[in-house]
């Protein structure tokens, strides 16, 4: 059974407190399920989810701030120790490399899992995964930093009224999917004939940045964006400084770009309550929100089906 939801392992930025772990997000989508951003104590949250080290087929990093990617020696260690069966694809910004090498190997274990790596190179790299393409956009920050796009491709919603008006059933329906077309008692019946669009889904993670026109990209039209809201207003003079967002400018985006579900995260250790940020966020962003806790877990909102013509 297919399943796309964002499990967050954790919600600090810098500097976890006694209630938030630092970063680390999975998302399900379907037979992928991606591990972003690994900050330190990212293997045991693990533990605490409903995932496990064995279900990972992808690491995507951002960047190499500690807060991020401090998890990456135990996550990869314990793929090793459960001896995970398949290829784990790890992506990470290419300049990083040399850390990437210390992270990989920052203790002595026995390595047996199988890495796929795959550095990100290019603003606007992109990867063919199963169920979509994954997208990495150069971010505005301090260091060399990618958020990551997911995009299903769209496709079709078949029709069971109109199928059974023709008489098409079984495996004659998958044959019109696959070949686009079916002649039935004479007459041709075409795919778009028997369906409905079937728009694609798609997921974006957007982590430490300024404002620039790659988080724009990464959010147009996402039905789930997960993205940093280290400050509030009141420090948006810091927050540009550093290359960092306020919920403000994070909910902004939101809506400009057409979200469907706004999932806010990143929280600097400076703000015990996280009330504040969802009344900004609340000032520019309408759509459905959520203000992240660690070990929650947030479902993609069911695709859009329009209406057939």
């Amino acid at each position: 059974m297919s399943m796309r939801e964002l499990v967050v392992l954790g919600t600090a930025s810098q500097t976890p407190t006694r209630t938030r772990n630092h970063n680390g997000y999975v998302l399900r989508w379907d037979d992928e399920v991606i591990l972003f951003d690994p900050g330190e104590g990212s293997q045991r949250q693990l533990l605490h989810s409903t995932v496990t080290a064995t279900d990972l087929t992808r690491i995507c990093v951002t960047h190499f701030h500690g807060d991020h990617c401090l998890g990456l020696p135990g996550t990869i260690q314990r793929l090793s120790l459960d001896r995970v069966p398949h290829p784990v694809a790890v992506h990470f910004p290419a300049g990083g490399a040399e850390y990437f090498a210390r992270l990989r190997h920052a203790s002595s274990f026995y390595e047996t899992a199988e890495l796929a790596v795959v550095p990100i190179a290019t603003d606007g790299q992109q990867i063919e995964i199963r169920g979509g393409t994954l997208e990495a956009r150069r971010l505005r920050h301090p260091v060399e930093t990618y958020g990551y796009r997911l995009v299903e491709p769209d496709g079709h919603r078949m029709l069971p009224e109109r199928l059974a008006a023709h008489g098409i059933a079984g495996p004659a329906i998958g044959e019109l999917l696959r070949v686009g077309h079916l002649d039935v008692a004479g007459r041709r019946v075409t795919r778009e004939q028997m369906s409905a669009p079937r728009p694609g889904q798609r997921f974006a993670f957007v982590m430490d940045t300024g404002l620039c026109d790659a988080v724009y990209d990464l959010a147009d039209n996402a039905d789930l964006l997960v993205i940093e809201a280290t400050f509030l207003a009141s420090e948006a003079a810091l927050a540009a400084e550093v290359g960092h967002l306020t919920a403000g400018q994070a909910a902004q985006v939101a809506t400009e770009c057409g979200v469907r579900r706004l999932v806010l995260t990143h929280f600097s250790q400076r703000y015990p309550d996280l009330d504040r940020f969802a009344g900004e966020a609340r000032e520019h962003f309408a759509g459905d929100l959520v203000v992240a806790e660690d070990l929650t877990t947030v479902p993609v909102p069911p695709r859009r089906v329009p209406s057939a013509k």
